[in-house]
């Protein structure tokens, strides 16, 4: 049997921030599963900053999106219909066809759920892609120890709150924080705990990276780029440690953007620097999920969620996400 899906395509490459004009939505008839494929009706779906440098037509560690074609993420469904041994329908699993309500899925690249262990949205969040993110990140590229002084950007979004959280949960001697709001600011100080926070647009991000940590900075967990990064370099310590997770503040730029000014500190520093992608440490996903599953379910680790109902609004919740509107993770709830 064939099913009659809504996909969210690329209707064109954005030139700097996307737009409502950059999607279209249209129908499609979905046919039977081959041979190592399931059906899959999708329930809940992520939009990620990694999905902005899929858009450009640019060599990356992903390919770019293709105009005219479905674009694609993390999301949670249902199996609808199944033709391998160890998966029937009714099973919940994780995979990587979001932005339509009806998949054809690999079996080899499923992951099967439990939705008793939490709700769903936790398995594309805190406990998925964008925990490990936050776990590996602080954990192995930082080399993140007991007694660090730890600096995040971004530091209300879905990454950067895990990062704040963790090091506190794990003996830091002191977490700050950078956002957009004062509200965010507020979030992070008041709800999360974190031992300082500000907001970037109230004065020199040096300045105020300063005062919150006249003693310098141990690790510093990059979302941001750009200003934050040279205030980062700045403000941290001899053999001091940089994970580079994302660089927001250039994504949607239409002219080169320049360096930090002061690389060369990382010289006299003797600074390591390193980028990371959340794919490279799969090996790590077992220990992640035993240890931060029960921080979660204890409430010591807390992950707010915004929910934008039905797939019609995944452009909406994805440029919100970029505008930083939101506190924590933008899912959107394609089927209950």
């Amino acid at each position: 049997m064939s099913v009659s899906s809504t996909e969210v395509r690329l209707a064109a490459r954005p030139h700097g921030w996307p737009t409502a004009e950059t999607f279209e939505i249209t129908q499609v008839e979905v046919g039977d599963p081959e041979p190592g494929q399931l059906l899959v009706r999708n329930l809940i779906m992520s939009v990620d900053p990694y999905m902005r440098g899929r858009m450009d037509d640019r060599p990356s560690y992903m390919p770019p999106f293709q105009v005219g074609q479905a674009l694609d993420g993390g999301a949670v469904g249902e199996v609808v219909e199944s033709t391998v041994d160890g998966f029937k329908p009714g099973d919940t699993v994780l995979h990587g066809l979001g932005w339509r309500e009806y998949a054809l899925v690999d079996a080899r690249k499923v992951a099967k759920l439990d939705p008793s262990v939490a709700p769903l949205g936790t398995f594309l969040g805190v406990l998925g892609m964008t925990g490990l993110t936050a776990y590996a990140g602080l954990l192995r590229t930082a080399e993140f120890k007991p007694g660090d002084v730890v600096f995040v950007s971004s530091a209300a979004g879905a990454v950067g709150q895990v990062v704040g959280q963790l090091a506190k949960l794990k003996g830091a001697a002191k977490v700050i924080g950078s956002a957009g709001t004062p509200a965010k600011v507020a979030f992070l100080r008041d709800e999360l705990g974190f031992d300082a926070a500000f907001d970037y647009h109230d004065g020199s991000i040096r300045e105020q990276l300063r005062a919150a940590a006249p003693e310098g900075i141990d690790v510093y967990f990059d979302n941001v780029g750009g200003d934050h990064l040279e205030a980062a370099i700045s403000a941290i310590n001899v053999h001091g440690r940089i994970a580079v997770c994302g660089m927001i503040s250039v994504y949607n730029a239409t002219e080169p953007t320049p360096a930090p000014r002061n690389l060369a500190q990382i010289i006299g520093k003797r600074l390591t620097i390193r980028g990371m992608l959340v794919g490279d440490h799969g090996d790590l996903r077992e220990a992640f999920v035993k240890d931060v599953a029960p921080l979660v379910a204890a409430g010591q680790i807390k992950a707010p969620e915004v929910v934008f109902e039905g797939l019609e609004k995944a452009p909406e919740a994805f440029l919100a996400m970029l505008r930083g509107d939101s506190i924590g993770k933008n899912l959107v709830r394609i089927a209950a």
